[in-house]
């Protein structure tokens, strides 16, 4: 495989970030997630400001006449966090009013979500949207983790703009509050190595998250929330921080939360390491090669006294060493207390937080994580040594490497029909010599397949059959309608679904508006925007997506929970741009049961 067709991320920053992978699908997908500040969401008024008294002190927040709606934003959550330390709750109270009136700094992060966004260390801080004059009320909460690899992304993101999806819930006569959150990104948030581990500050991001749910469940009431009945949802990178929440300490129940919606990531939170993880001497490396990074501590690398070092240097050298050596290297580790045991053996004996789930993905996430220009099978083998199945895997699954290769290959054979995107989605079969063929390969479509299911498909359907198995309530979705500004040979890829599941039918923050377009596809695309921000607020409110017309907002079918009794795959609703069906999740099974079989053994999951 010519160099030029690798991408030198791990597979965990390439997993979760928004639009990866073919790159030439996705130009004008940077511009889209390239936003100013300026953009933020919608304009705060200064009309009547409420005030709101939490544990700490009063807030005065910014009332919006356009929404009917109060906004108390940058309320902090922790302390200023000490770097590369555990972040501590707010231990001071405060006489008199201090102000919610602007969004947050970004964390610092290493990508194009960071455009046009103030970062900074001090980041702990959430922002909270509810319907005014509800105030007493008792309402469901809902609390937004945003993706974007965990290396990239903030709550002050207009993409994330909750006052559409907060305004439905008040017209279907079931109002929410909706919270957004930041957390520590990149080594801020995920630092790796062995002086992490031994001082019990790997996983930051994941408690930073934690420790704005523990807030959350202490003040919400003060807001008109009611504590115990708040949903955690996040996309990509922040559905796996979804799926981390409830498989965090062994599956402990601490009360934060009573349901979980993760779209495109839930399901395996711990890094996709080749082999394992843990069993690598990657994440080791990667924080030497930092350490070197930095100027004034780099006489320290390789030695265990490295931490103090980097602690007392200037955020501006911490922040140019990530930038020189890799600021979106970091993820995750099975740390012995956040992460108890890889996913795996949770899911087996049941360690999990017994909550329903509402999960799914979009159809085609491959085209947004395959490697380009793959051709032939020596192309997709090499592509899968790099990012799947690495040296050493014979120690944990007494195979032989080429072996596992060929065993995945016969279950993802090489049929333009049968890969992503698909051929109605886009008719064009690629063939030798063709503009296609130049720039994404004659195995498009099946190296699309393989690293989608991979990255985004099989860890869902394993989480599925797993609350199935163990007698919990979850739903399945497939989001398959392709957004305007979307070319029909990136299909239906990563994050496409964001923009309709908070009803941003303006294309706030989206260039260009994922509702535009010609003909019929603007009021059909908005009209499912209804239903399936419908169906999230009905999961906010009963932990169950029908409601009280489950079948009128379904074709006339109920969403069912997904079941293993008819067989070894449960059901689940598709989301198309003409409505609705029912499908038994059980398309490429074979690779997927595959993945799931090798998960622990092969992938470090």
């Amino acid at each position: 495989m010519n160099d030029r067709n690798t991408y030198h991320l791990s597979l965990y920053s390439v997993a979760m970030m928004p639009f990866v992978g073919n790159m030439s699908l996705i130009d004008a997908g940077r511009a889209l997630l390239s936003l100013p500040q300026a953009l933020l969401y919608p304009p705060p008024q200064t009309t009547s400001a409420p005030l709101v008294t939490v544990r700490n002190g009063t807030y005065s927040g910014v009332y919006n006449s356009q929404y009917d709606q109060d906004y108390f934003l940058g309320v902090p959550f922790a302390q200023p966090p000490v770097r590369f330390s555990i972040a501590q709750g707010l231990n001071t109270t405060w006489d008199g009013i201090r102000t919610a009136h602007e969004y947050p700094v970004h964390c610092y992060g290493y990508g194009w979500d960071q455009d046009g966004f103030e970062q900074s260390e001090d980041c702990l801080y959430l922002n909270i949207v509810r319907p005014a004059g509800l105030h007493n009320h008792g309402l469901p909460v809902a609390a937004w983790i945003h993706g974007g690899g965990l290396w990239m992304g903030g709550a002050a993101d207009p993409r994330y703009n909750l006052s559409f999806i907060v305004e439905q819930s008040v017209a279907l006569g079931k109002p929410v509050i909706g919270v957004s959150l930041n957390y520590r990104l990149s080594a801020f948030g995920f630092l790796m190595g062995k002086e992490a581990i031994k001082e019990g500050v790997a996983n930051l991001g994941f408690r930073d998250q934690r420790l704005a749910l523990s807030w959350i469940n202490e003040n919400i009431a003060a807001f008109g929330g009611d504590p115990n009945k708040v949903t955690i949802f996040g996309e990509s990178s922040g559905a796996e921080s979804v799926a981390a929440q409830v498989f965090a300490f062994n599956g402990r129940d601490d009360g934060l939360f009573r349901g979980a919606i993760g779209e495109s990531g839930f399901g395996a939170p711990l890094g996709r390491y080749p082999g394992g993880f843990n069993a690598t001497e990657r994440p080791q490396g990667t924080y030497d090669s930092f350490v070197r990074s930095v100027p004034s501590c780099k006489k320290l690398a390789g030695s265990d006294s490295t931490l103090d070092c980097l602690r007392r240097v200037p955020s501006e050298e911490i922040d140019l060493a990530l930038r020189s050596s890799g600021g979106q290297s970091w993820a995750p580790v099975l740390d012995g207390d956040f992460f108890a045991d890889y996913t795996t053996n949770q899911l087996a004996s049941g360690r999990f937080l017994k909550i329903p789930i509402l999960i799914g993905a979009n159809t085609d996430e491959g085209t947004s994580f395959g490697f380009r220009r793959v051709d032939d099978d020596d192309d997709l083998r090499a592509g899968i040594k790099v990012m799947m199945i690495p040296y050493g895997v014979e120690k944990t699954t007494g195979k032989i490497r080429d072996g596992l290769v060929d065993e995945l290959l016969e279950r993802y054979p090489n049929n333009q029909s049968i890969g992503i995107p698909s051929l109605e989605t886009w008719p064009h079969v690629i063939q030798p010599g063709d503009g296609y063929a130049e720039e994404f390969g004659l195995q498009y479509r099946r190296d699309n397949a393989i690293f989608g299911d991979y990255v985004m498909q099989y860890q869902r359907r394993r989480a599925n059959k797993a609350w199935a198995k163990h007698g919990v309530p979850s739903y399945v979705y497939r989001f398959n309608i392709r957004p305007n500004g979307q070319p029909p040979e990136a299909g239906v890829g990563h994050f496409q679904e964001v923009a309709f599941v908070f009803h941003n039918t303006n294309g706030d923050g989206y260039e260009p508006n994922p509702f535009g377009g010609n003909g019929t596809y603007p009021a059909d695309a908005k009209a499912m925007s209804k239903t399936i921000s419908t169906a999230w607020i009905n999961f906010i409110n009963d932990l169950d997506p029908n409601g009280d017309s489950g079948p009128e907002l379904f074709n006339g079918n109920k969403w069912p929970t997904y079941e293993l009794s008819g067989g070894p795959n449960g059901k689940g609703v598709v989301f198309n741009i003409n409505g609705t069906h029912i499908e038994v999740d059980d398309w490429r099974a074979g690779g997927m049961e595959w993945m799931a079989e090798h998960a622990l053994t092969v992938f470090g999951n």
